[in-house]
């Protein structure tokens, strides 16, 4: 059988690779996807719980409902979902991440099914999800359209993706290359390429050709007073997430 096509930019999985023991240091290489988490979390688990009519406040919400975590790095993103009560599969094309992920969940008395694997692996394997979480990985592949593409191919009908990235424009180049990476130093030199950052207009034309249907947008805010990150409906500029479902 044809191997399925890859969309992975073997130097970006060699960046991660290297930074991969350190995903739960809370003061590490990671700190800002620390930082950023309660806010990413607080926009997925609305969108989910809106989409498939669950109501947060009760027990495992999220019970029954299939959920990929795309490019799951050591699990920030996956740990929570099970928490919630979801079946979990948290895949990643950096090896490096997989046992850092299993340990950590293990650690934390969580069943959580980690994968060293691609979306256009699983997409070929016939896999199924209720739910995409497809966080900060669409600027690292080498072709957004066919990543996106594999992406909806996982989803059920009806299915529900959560996708975020940066935005590309002078600002996010001065707060995300020269500000974390040069001043800050949260992330390591070249972890990002300011090329391959994606407008949200850009991003909402790739996930209609892909097959989706845009269905809402907000940004992610930095404020450095309070040391902390909040949703906005007005402010794209730099982070930013999106939800579209595929069709039913």
């Amino acid at each position: 059988m044809q191997a399925p096509l890859s969309t992975v930019d073997p130097a970006e999985i060699e960046k991660f690779q290297a930074m991969a023991a350190e995903w739960w240091d809370e003061n590490g290489k990671f700190k800002p996807l620390h930082m950023l988490n309660p806010c990413r979390l607080d926009y997925i688990t609305k969108q989910i719980a809106g989409e498939f009519d669950r109501d947060l406040k009760t027990p495992l919400p999220f019970k029954g409902l299939r959920i990929l975590d795309i490019g799951c790095g050591g699990g920030l993103l996956s740990e929570p979902m099970a928490r919630l009560g979801a079946d979990v599969i948290g895949a990643d094309a950096a090896a490096g991440n997989i046992p850092v992920a299993q340990v950590h969940a293990e650690q934390s008395g969580l069943t959580i099914d980690y994968r060293h694997t691609t979306a256009e692996a699983l997409a070929e394997a016939g896999e199924q999800f209720d739910v995409v979480l497809n966080m900060e990985v669409v600027e690292h592949v080498a072709s957004p359209i066919d990543y996106l593409t594999a992406c909806r191919q996982l989803l059920k009908p009806g299915g529900l993706q959560i996708c975020s990235t940066l935005n590309r424009n002078p600002k996010s180049f001065m707060v995300a290359i020269v500000g974390a990476e040069h001043v800050m130093r949260w992330l390591p030199k070249g972890t990002h390429e300011w090329s391959k950052f994606i407008t949200p207009d850009e991003l909402f034309d790739l996930l209609r050709n892909a097959g989706l249907t845009p269905v809402d947008r907000k940004g992610f805010v930095f404020n450095p007073i309070t040391w902390s990150w909040r949703l906005s409906d007005r402010d794209l500029s730099v982070n930013y997430v999106t939800a579209s479902t595929k069709p039913a």
